[in-house]
């Protein structure tokens, strides 16, 4: 990074924080019980509880009647088609004479495929989700000024306002760092002198500085939770101007253990990965959304951060990670295809792991053959997890990738195509890094900002029509009985 686009700051030193210093540590518990457990549940509440379980049933053939998008799909399982845009393409099917047909993924950011972007940072040997992000913002590749400006403007909002820390917002008896992260964000609105301004100045300045801060605030509350949970202080490391985002979250992470370059640089590749998916992803979806009303910045990635944390969105990538911890304690042989192909079909059924029937990792909303992201992570995990000694682990995941299709079918009776996806690999890629599983979805949340924050200005700067789709609506006709009257 060019020593002359960074203002010369003071030597930081590693902070240690005291419950009397910062409110990271507090975890103060509501003293007042919710209503049902303080009121309880009687003959009189039970309307207002179950009522709408009563109500709000549409019968099923009214959505085909009206032609109705559920979920915003068509009946052939595609997306409706609800904007156009110039940021990406998540390519996963064709479509031919009205129907669906499989082809092989791919990824481009802006016209670039994805596995082109990654393999040409790794052949240089340097970080590549600073090029990604840049390119995504502003529509362009970096030369090598303009990465080095972009880098230390990121840099330079490593470091949280002053005071900031006294009031972080803590998790409480909660521990989502997804959470802590949306009322972070929340409070980041509080500090800016102009937080309602969505000039585009003012919205790149946005994206910068959460980009610089959002993997120190995510770091920093499991640090929290860490330290909490153990009794000691909170330890905070000095922000780090020049280290890349990998680089920035393992500092924190690993604190004294430190990291080696090799695993900052497959980290790198995950966030590279994570960057963008396209606008029709629920949470950049959200975004857009909640950006075609004109809110502040804040308020619409706080909204995305919300999204992502569901379990049907980014929420799931822990559980591919977890199911393969569970099959990898109860298969003896993990070469064996029989044992492990057994143990799915277990699964399948409702009889093992979490018995909702799912293999985790398989399956996407696009993708039909391939998930280019997938492939990507294999190739660049094999040698990591070598060294580390899990390429048996590793094997043992392609084993349930390779045989999982097949059993939906026979067992389940599926006959969509099935696709691995990123996330079968996610967990596994995580656990060699050493990051702990609270962290999955906070970091795919730091990778994705780049992706919001261009379908955000794409939004601002493009359609400038408030997202308003239409219900129709459902009910009869009353007529108002007074109240004195009603049984």
């Amino acid at each position: 990074m060019a020593d002359n686009l960074l203002p010369k700051l003071p030597q930081r030193e590693t902070r240690f924080l005291t419950r009397q210093e910062t409110t990271a540590l507090d975890r103060i518990a509501d003293a007042y019980p919710m209503p049902s457990e303080g009121l309880g549940l009687t003959s009189v509440s039970e309307q207002l509880y179950y009522g709408m379980n009563r109500v709000d049933k549409v019968p099923p053939e009214l959505y085909t009647k009206f032609d109705v998008k559920r979920g915003l799909r068509n009946a052939d399982g595609s997306g409706v088609l609800v904007g156009l845009t110039t940021i990406s393409n998540v390519h996963g099917y064709n479509k031919v004479d009205g129907r669906v047909e499989p082809d092989e993924g791919d990824l481009k950011y802006r016209g670039y495929h994805i596995a082109d972007l990654v393999a040409a940072a790794q052949a240089e040997n340097r970080f590549g989700y600073e090029e990604v992000a840049y390119l995504l913002l502003s529509g362009s590749l970096p030369n090598r000024a303009e990465l080095d400006d972009f880098r230390a403007r990121i840099g330079s909002r490593r470091q949280l306002p002053e005071g900031y820390l006294a009031l972080f917002p803590r998790t409480t008896y909660s521990h989502s760092i997804m959470n802590v992260l949306q009322r972070a964000t929340l409070l980041l609105y509080a500090f800016d002198r102009n937080p309602d301004d969505t000039s585009p100045i003012h919205e790149i300045d946005v994206a910068l500085s959460l980009l610089g801060r959002w993997p120190r605030v995510a770091s920093l509350a499991h640090a929290a939770f860490v330290a909490d949970e153990e009794g000691a202080r909170l330890v905070v490391p000095p922000a780090r101007e020049e280290y890349s985002m990998a680089e920035t979250i393992l500092d924190v992470l690993r604190g004294d253990a430190g990291f080696t370059r090799d695993e900052a640089m497959l980290l790198d590749i995950m966030l590279m990965l994570h960057a963008e998916h396209g606008g029709g992803n629920n949470s950049t979806f959200t975004t857009r959304v909640l950006s075609s009303s004109g809110t502040d910045a804040y308020s619409a990635y706080a909204g995305a951060l919300g999204s992502l944390k569901g379990p049907k969105h980014g929420g799931a990538n822990y559980k591919a990670g977890e199911m393969i911890e569970d099959i990898a304690a109860h298969v003896r042989d993990w070469s064996s295809d029989d044992e492990v192909g057994a143990y799915l079909e277990r699964i399948l059924r409702r009889q093992a792991y979490d018995r909702t029937g799912l293999i985790y990792g398989l399956g996407h909303a696009v993708y039909t053959v391939t998930d280019p992201r997938a492939e990507i992570v294999k190739q660049y995990a094999q040698g990591l997890a070598e060294k580390n000694g899990q390429a048996d682990k590793l094997d043992l995941i392609k084993r349930v990738e390779r045989l999982g299709p097949q059993l939906m079918r026979e067992v389940r009776g599926i006959k969509k195509p099935i696709s691995t996806n990123i996330d079968m690999y996610t967990g596994f890629v995580y656990e060699m890094l050493g990051i702990s599983q609270d962290m999955f979805t906070p970091i795919f949340a730091i990778a994705r900002m780049a992706g919001w924050g261009a379908h955000r200005m794409e939004e601002l700067y493009g359609p400038a029509r408030i997202i308003r789709p239409a219900y129709n609506s459902f009910l009869k006709d009353q007529s108002y009985v007074p109240l004195a009257k009603r049984p």
